[in-house]
This record gives structure tokens, C-alpha cells and sequence, in this order.
């Protein structure tokens, strides 16, 4: 049966979309995890990444196909998903510097995106005081060919490389954050996770995580011996488990299967470390966590977020907040029955470790959305209203809408329309299935955070502490 679903898998990938160039190119100036020693400066860092865009303007927008030079195509210079079209390409490591540096922080994205997820919240940090450094990791920004031979040790190096430079900048005794959002969060986790057992690295005073890629699906496993096939040139494409255009400017759309494998073990990894090191007795000793994350989240197991790292964690100060889905009586009964119950499910009435927050519906009869947190030690939650409400015909936040505005130009549902790029937030097309080369459930899938106002307050007060 297994080999029987690899096969299965293997002819479905030879129908069409067909791979591009930017599919099979590997920019060879990518650093990797054996380079980035202890010596290895951002400066050196940065160069190589520049290296490596020269190399995608030479080998793939310079000899770009008559056909690709569409407007909706990323690699197209004068198209409307170009990254030129903004003030500077979001896709590169980038720096904010205040005026009087009274800390430094460390943001890292997550997988087949860029720092652009993490620009809201740099603009944040930065204007409490802190400098910061949002990192490229290896393999992004770029073409997602480049993602095919990446690993997460590449990636984490680039952290260590980053986590160095950020504590040399800011000078001893000033506070150092991690920020990180899905895989970016997972690596700011193993990061600490690695100083505790004995790596000589700049120790982060908190963590402000986005959508923690904690754990996967089972299903993201079968992506390693899926891609086995592409020994037989036949099987090419089974290195990747979609193929679709690419028309985001600052993440890719198409998804190796190496990817996967690699996000894979990085959570294993991950696990079993804090499984370790909750069993020696000296997690107390991580850094309190704030993390931000769905209840319902169709990337990563919102049920790891909860198991496998917070209820593991000594009382150190962290804190979990849940965006609920929306409750709303005229909503409910088209929710699936074990969304609906997973609340119940991830919160039993036990006192924890950490503080669980819930934004969720005041009541079923309205849209109105409160705070309900109870505090680390307490069972009876306190709640306070918010402002805030959901948005007709929104019944969720999810994985990728966490960390954006409403008004991100990009990904909000109220985009910034100043900004003459495409506005991927708003998109909604209708017509009849099987037709678009990419599933009309990838456009209606929400990508802001009608909640993130929230997000914002939390940070700065996190960042003041």
C-alpha cells in the first residue's frame, strides 16, 4: 500500500503545470551550515546573499522566456508581483537602526517566505528602541529551486550568524529578543533549546513567536520518499508537492518536496529535545515565550504548540494566545465538529505553566471579541472586551494571516493601495472549478489578522518588559 501511494503520487506529478527555470536553478553562492563558523561575520553573510541575487537577475530574469514575461509572473521586471515595484526588495536580510539603541532583536521568517512577513513587527521593535536584524535564511527570497537543497542546519547557522551579530551591535547588558514566525519560530526555539544544553551562543532574554512550527502533519514525512522518484529523470517533479506560478514577490508559491522533509526532522528534533531537557529539569531555564497562534492552523499541529512545548515548560513566565475561531451561532454549524471542539480539547480545566489567553466571541450572538486569559497557577480566566470584532464572512484567522495588518499592501483585506504592487489580500475570484492553475482555496484562504492590533500592543509591552 505504501509503495502503491509513493507510485500513485509519483504519475499524478507528471501532469501539468511543467517545471520552469526557476524550479531547477540553485543559486551555487547559497551559504551553508559548514561555512557559517564561529568567524563567519553578517558582513561575510551578506555578501554571499548578494552573490546570489546577482545570480537569479543573470540566470533567470535577464533570460526570462517571451511566454513568463507576464504581469503577474515575479521574475518579470515590469510586472505588477515584481519586487521592484516596492521601496526596497523585502526579500534580502535588512536592518533598523533607532535613534538611541536600548536593545537588539533578532527576527527570523518562515519557510518559502522572506522578511517582509517580519516588517510590521521590526517597524514595532524599532520605534521601542531596539535595533534589529531581519534575516534572510538560506534558500529564500530568491527561487524556489533554491529550496531544494537547503537544509535546516544551513538555516540555523544563519540564525547563530545573525544571534552574534545582533548581541555584538547592541554591546552587554541591553536585552536581546527572538522573533520568529512558523519555521523562523521553530529555529528561534531550537536556538535557545541548544544554549541550554551547552552552545556557546548570545542567550535571547525573551521569545515573540508567530504561528510556532512545532509540529506537522504525518503527511509531511511521506514528502521524503515521494521524492525519491526524481532519481528517474522520468519522476523529475516528484521533488516537488506543488508547481504552480509564481506571482507572490515575496514568498514562493511552489513547494519542494525537500522542503517538507526538512521541516520535518527540524520539529522532531525539536521535540525531543524539549522532551529531554523537561525531563533533566532545566527547561526553567529557556527564555519566556509569547507566542501568537490559530486555533484551527491547516500548516502546523496546533495541538504540538500546546503538548509538546508549553505544557513542557517550567512556570518561567510564558504565555500562549489562541485566536479562537468565530463562535458566531450563524457560523458554528458549518464548522467542522472537531474544530469547534478543539478548544475543549487543548484547554482542560487543570491549572498549567504558563498563561493561556483566548480571543474568542463575547457570546453566540455576537461578533464582538474579548480577552479571556487565565494566568499561569489560576483556573478561572479574566476577561476583557477588546474593540475588536470579526469581519463578516470571516470565520478564522490561520497559519499565514498572523503576523500582517489589514492594511498590509500585500496580504490585508484593506490593503495600502499607495503601494502600485499586487494585492494578493483582496483577491477573490469566482468562475467555475478547474480552470485557474492555482486552487481558488489559496486566494480565499485569509492572509491578514483582523486581530492584529492586538498583536501589536502585546508586542510593544513585551518588548518594554
Amino acid at each position: 500500500m505504501f509503495v502503491t501511494i509513493v507510485l500513485a503520487r509519483g504519475f499524478e506529478a507528471r501532469r501539468p503545470p511543467f517545471l520552469k527555470p526557476w524550479h531547477r536553478f540553485v543559486p551555487p553562492s547559497e551559504v551553508r551550515a559548514s561555512e557559517m563558523t564561529e568567524s563567519f561575520t553578517l558582513e561575510d553573510y551578506r555578501k554571499r546573499e548578494e552573490s546570489v541575487f546577482r545570480e537569479v537577475k543573470e540566470r533567470i530574469e535577464d533570460r526570462l522566456d517571451p511566454a513568463d514575461r507576464t504581469s503577474g509572473d515575479r521574475y518579470f521586471a515590469d510586472g505588477v508581483s515584481s519586487p521592484r515595484r516596492y521601496s526596497q526588495d523585502w526579500n534580502r536580510t535588512f536592518e533598523m537602526v533607532p535613534q538611541e539603541i536600548r536593545g537588539g532583536a533578532l527576527l527570523v521568517h518562515g519557510l518559502t517566505d522572506s522578511p517582509y512577513s517580519l516588517r510590521r513587527p521590526a517597524e514595532i521593535l524599532r520605534d521601542q528602541g531596539f535595533y534589529v536584524l531581519a534575516l534572510r535564511v538560506p534558500g529564500h527570497g530568491t527561487v524556489p529551486g533554491a529550496l531544494t537543497q537547503a537544509t535546516w542546519e544551513d538555516w540555523l547557522a544563519a540564525v547563530r550568524v545573525g544571534a552574534r551579530h545582533v548581541s555584538r551591535r547592541i554591546g552587554p547588558g541591553k536585552p536581546f529578543e527572538l522573533v520568529g514566525y512558523s519555521n523562523g519560530a521553530a529555529l528561534c526555539v531550537k536556538y535557545s533549546l541548544d544554549i541550554l544544553e551547552g552552545a556557546n551562543l548570545p542567550k535571547a532574554d525573551r521569545l515573540f513567536l508567530l504561528s510556532p512550527m512545532i509540529g506537522l502533519t504525518p503527511a509531511a514525512a511521506l514528502a521524503r520518499f515521494v521524492g525519491l522518484l526524481a532519481v528517474i529523470p522520468y519522476f523529475e517533479k516528484t521533488r516537488w508537492l506543488d508547481v504552480v506560478p509564481e506571482y507572490n514577490p515575496f514568498k514562493y508559491n511552489s513547494f519542494p518536496a525537500n522542503a517538507a522533509q526538512q521541516t520535518a526532522s527540524l520539529t522532531g528534533v525539536i521535540q525531543a529535545q524539549v522532551e529531554r531537557l523537561a525531563r533533566a529539569g532545566t527547561i526553567g531555564k529557556l527564555p519566556p515565550i509569547l507566542a501568537f497562534q490559530s486555533l484551527v492552523d491547516a500548516t502546523v499541529l496546533t495541538d504540538a504548540v500546546v503538548w509538546k512545548l508549553f505544557d513542557k515548560l517550567a512556570d518561567n513566565g510564558s504565555e500562549l494566545v489562541l485566536f479562537d475561531l468565530n463562535r458566531d451561532a450563524n457560523i458554528l454549524p458549518f464548522v467542522q465538529p472537531q474544530d469547534a471542539a478543539l478548544l475543549t480539547r487543548l484547554d482542560p480545566n487543570t491549572r498549567k505553566h504558563y498563561a493561556l489567553t483566548v480571543l474568542t466571541n463575547a457570546n453566540a450572538e455576537t461578533a464582538d471579541v474579548v480577552e479571556r486569559s487565565t494566568p499561569a497557577g489560576e483556573m478561572t480566566p479574566r476577561e476583557r472586551p477588546l474593540g475588536l470584532t470579526w469581519p463578516d464572512q470571516v470565520f478564522s484567522v490561520g497559519h499565514v494571516a498572523v503576523p500582517f495588518r489589514a492594511d498590509d499592501s500585500l496580504y490585508g483585506g484593506d490593503p495600502d493601495r499607495s503601494v502600485k504592487g499586487i494585492h494578493l489580500g483582496v483577491l477573490a475570484p469566482r468562475g467555475e472549478r478547474g480552470v485557474l492553475t492555482v486552487s481558488q482555496g489559496d486566494f480565499l484562504r485569509i492572509s491578514w489578522n483582523p486581530f492584529f492590533p492586538y498583536v501589536e500592543e502585546r508586542l510593544r509591552a513585551w518588548a518594554g518588559k
